[in-house]
């Protein structure tokens, strides 16, 4: 039973952290961000086994969410920290990122898109995420067109 209550405990404490820190460490993940998703269950699993006491988990947990909300201030007070923390976004370099034009395509299709001719930019985003920027006068994709008519 108390193992139950030791998890029901650390649950509710790292839902509660991860709403305050917000969703952008929720998102796709930069390599700290990583780091972090690795460290956190390391740190938890010792206190629900029982090698360290919970208090010492939950400083551990602690720390770790601090440093990622000073990392996340820092990249956004320094945009040269953010280059070096994140990645800056890699643009015409698909060739030397191993991007497949199928990757290409799949996202040109998703954000509704046909021809190559379409395409204004392919982004490779800090985060491994491949944006498609449309010329303009084709139709955006569908959540952002959705996001502009609703003014968000």
């Amino acid at each position: 039973m108390e193992t139950v209550a030791r998890v029901a405990f650390v649950y509710v404490f790292l839902a509660a952290a991860f709403r305050v820190l917000g969703k952008r460490e929720l998102s796709s993940m930069s390599p700290f961000e990583l780091v972090t998703l690795m460290l956190i269950p390391e740190i938890v699993s010792q206190a629900l086994v029982r090698e360290a006491s919970l208090a010492n988990a939950l400083a551990g947990v602690s720390t770790v969410l601090v440093l990622v909300f000073l990392t996340s201030l820092l990249t956004h007070l320094f945009p040269k920290a953010s280059e070096v923390i994140d990645g800056s976004p890699t643009v015409e370099a698909c060739n030397r990122e191993r991007i497949q034009p199928e990757e290409i395509l799949s996202e040109m299709h998703k954000s509704g898109l046909e021809h190559l001719s379409q395409v204004r930019w392919a982004i490779l985003e800090a985060d491994g995420a491949l944006t498609i920027v449309p010329e303009q006068g084709h139709a955006l994709p569908v959540a952002r067109a959705r996001m502009r008519d609703e003014g968000v």
